[in-house]
């Protein structure tokens, strides 16, 4: 999206000011799905779906986000950065209210196709403006970036929990909800980096297939997602089938996890920083594999806890460094991202489906068996991040507007 010429437009303090712009944004982004998740339950109840018509609706949102994530890059070159993600973020937050909405399955279906929509465009976008912070500051801020959403994944969780405690109803808390976050939204949007397309500059389309470039990104991304997503939805199962723990211990066993991803992602830049992207990925692969080997080898809750523990621990700042390599690998920052944003959104709709399908064939065990491969995947792989290592960056591989130096095996 930028070029060269742009570069002194910004001067320091501003790029300061837009660091936590973009971090006030991503905590709305994350907001919005903590508010949803904590009405599922009712949102079910009120469109009378099954278990199994409910797991069919909640597909919706990543089919959503896949096909409307390549328009974003669109949307950015046309309307400008700052413009764009203003629009699009506001219709994240609105699209909140669509499910509640929702009477039956095919309206709830095509209420949460709008709500992923929405959700994909505006992650790109945001995304796409942090990694462009990041370059301008010259040092690493997006695992911080992604600590932010996960802090407002749990804000919005918490008043969620809240509402359901009072019985609330989630048209209601929805739409308050929606008012709110959309109006912080905009705020916080004033403070980004306006960032243009210079006028000779050519269009992105507004669909296309992942660049090259992206699939090897985001097949590292993939592994992180899945052991992320299989972690998230089958910890407290795990803990309650095969350690045959309360079910207090098995859910607090979730808590852990998601606390785990938030504080490693916050406190991940620093590290990023002193290690570099390839090096902190390895070692986070090496954690999240003896993690995995805890979670299937433990003979009690406590070690399967620290198990995943040690998973949420490993993986937490993978996504981070693959969208900032995305936003480094090519002359279009947005289409990288893109696609490396479909690859991870379809690991995290495929991952609990495949542990539930491979566990009732074998056993949770072996499940997290495969968890644990994937997660040396990242040990393997970690060297396709080298374009999210801003001191690599910075001597000119893979940055646009720089010359290409030879690449980095």
């Amino acid at each position: 999206m930028t070029t060269d010429s742009t570069e002194t437009v910004f001067g320091t303090e501003q790029v300061r000011r837009a660091r936590f712009a973009v971090a006030a944004v991503f905590t709305v982004h994350g907001a919005v799905t903590g508010s949803f998740a904590t009405r599922v339950p009712w949102i079910q109840d009120h469109a009378g779906v099954s278990a199994g018509q409910l797991g069919l609706a909640l597909a919706f949102p990543a089919v959503g986000a896949s096909l409307a994530m390549p328009m974003a890059g669109a949307i950015s070159h046309r309307f400008g950065a700052r413009t764009a993600l203003r629009g699009l973020l506001a219709l994240w937050t609105l699209a909140l209210v669509l499910p509640a909405l929702a009477p039956n399955l095919l309206t709830l279906c095509a209420a949460l196709f709008v709500y992923g929509a929405s959700a994909g465009m505006s992650d790109v976008a945001m995304n796409a403006l942090g990694v462009e912070v990041e370059n301008r500051l010259d040092r690493s801020i997006m695992s911080g970036l992604h600590g932010m959403w996960s802090v407002g994944a749990l804000i919005g969780s918490a008043a969620g929990t809240v509402a359901a405690h009072l019985g609330a109803d989630a048209r209601l808390h929805h739409s308050i909800a929606a008012l709110a976050l959309t109006a912080l939204g905009l705020i916080a949007c004033q403070g980004v980096l306006d960032l243009r397309s210079e006028p000779d500059e050519e269009p992105p389309p507004r669909f296309t297939l992942p660049l090259r470039s992206a699939l090897v990104i985001g097949a590292v991304g993939f592994c992180a997602v899945f052991a992320e997503g299989a972690s998230l939805d089958w910890s407290a199962v795990y803990l309650r089938d095969i350690m045959d723990s309360s079910a207090g211990l098995a859910a607090a066993s979730t808590t852990a996890f998601a606390l785990t991803m938030a504080v490693a992602r916050i406190a991940g830049d620093k590290v990023v920083d002193r290690f570099g992207a390839v090096r902190t990925v390895r070692v986070g692969g090496v954690l999240a594999t003896a993690g995995g080997l805890l979670v299937v080898t433990s003979p009690n809750s406590a070690l399967a806890m620290c198990g995943f523990g040690l998973l949420g621990l490993g993986v937490a700042v993978v996504v981070p460094l693959a969208f900032a390599a995305a936003g480094r690998s090519g002359p279009n920052p947005s289409q990288a991202i893109a696609g490396v944003a479909t690859i991870t959104y379809t690991s995290g709709l495929i991952a609990p489906s495949a542990i539930g399908s491979l566990a009732e064939a074998t056993s949770l065990i072996v499940s997290f068996g495969l968890v644990t491969v994937l997660a040396f995947g990242l040990v393997l792989g970690a060297g396709v991040l080298r374009a999210g290592d801003r001191r690599v960056a910075a001597k000119g591989v893979g940055v646009p507007g720089t010359a290409a130096a030879e690449p980095h095996a």
